[in-house]
């Protein structure tokens, strides 16, 4: 049995968001995604995969198709497979979020 410990310390880095794997399977993945701020994630589409993120600390600008907005610690969003998505740390203060994505877009070998 894998156990995770959420310790709320995830590696950052200056230069670009990072992101943590916390879970993986061939069906599905479950990363931290780390965003100091004035980082982003570039909007993108997953033609086959529906991705939720789960904002767990700061502030962030999420888009999802047309549509951009502020979230919160505790706010979560689904980015339907085949709609544009990303995320941008827009606050002063780090923003981490958890981001759940089924079918596994790369699945791992197990």
């Amino acid at each position: 049995m894998k156990v995770v410990r959420w310790a709320g310390a995830f590696p950052a880095s200056p230069d670009r968001m990072t992101k943590t794997n916390l879970f993986e399977t061939p069906r599905f993945f479950l990363d931290v995604y780390v965003f100091e701020p004035g980082q982003s994630q570039k909007p993108h589409v997953h033609d086959g995969n529906d991705k939720i993120y789960l904002v767990t600390e700061g502030r962030g600008v999420f888009q999802v198709g047309e549509e951009r907005a502020e979230l919160g610690a505790g706010d979560a969003v689904l980015a339907p497979a085949g709609v544009v998505h990303g995320a941008e740390n827009t606050g002063v203060a780090r923003l981490v979020a958890l981001a759940f994505m089924a079918p596994h877009p790369k699945p791992p070998t197990v």
